[in-house]
């Protein structure tokens, strides 16, 4: 595994976290996966790709809330002869083991999902975090969805909340804190394409890259 290395990339909606971390990934000559993810732990379990976009950066309800959490049927009993339901729980194991996996083969760059998390073990990691400023956030996503202040900001609050109780559910740590990644950078500072310089000759020194 140490050949490689892996780039885990967190991001507040808004921030342009996706778009730094595919041209990242593009400079850099590495994988990319965010949703693909998804695909691929479909495939990897047999299992019907909505019960991954159902749960994606959802924490479990058992602890937040429910006694025994959201489930979802499977599709084929077939699929796991033990039970007819998969909780959050699973699916997390199932793409957890899928993120480990691709690591494994190949260096590559993770959006979200509790990457930095999995592979904590990586002997050659980057953990970064993008955020940016409300203004800065409000107004891309206004542009991306074209829609209005209000709704982007509601939109913005709604994805902070899934996506830091999801975080720190299943990491123990805390979503966007700065001790919780090797770097945390505000993109509104230096633009996307600021950032991606920036990160990139951070990345460099910090892996020893050529």
């Amino acid at each position: 595994m140490s050949e490689h290395y892996v780039i885990n990339l967190g991001r507040q909606l808004g921030s342009g976290g996706k778009e730094i971390g595919e041209k990242l990934a593009r400079d850099l000559g590495i994988a990319f996966y965010d949703k693909e993810l998804i695909n691929l732990a479909s495939k990897e379990s047999g299992l019907c790709r909505e019960f991954f976009e159902k749960a994606d950066e959802k924490a479990s309800q058992g602890i937040l809330g429910g006694l025994l959490g959201a489930r979802f049927p499977f599709i084929t009993e077939s699929a796991y002869p033990y039970n007819s339901y998969l909780s959050n729980d699973s699916l997390f194991k199932i793409q957890s083991d899928v993120i480990r996996h691709l690591a494994e083969k190949q260096s590559c760059l993770f959006v979200g999902r509790c990457a930095d998390y999995i592979l904590r073990d990586h002997p050659r990691c980057a953990n970064i975090f993008i955020s940016a400023t409300p203004a800065a956030r409000i107004n891309r996503l206004m542009k991306l969805h074209n829609i209005s202040a209000e709704e982007a900001e509601e939109l913005m609050e709604k994805a902070d909340k899934k996506r830091s109780s999801y975080y720190n559910y299943y990491s123990y740590n805390t979503w966007g804190a700065a001790a919780t990644y090797h770097l945390c950078i505000d993109s509104s500072v230096l633009g996307i394409d600021g950032t991606v310089t920036f990160v990139k000759q951070f990345i460099k020194q910090k892996l020893q890259l050529p």
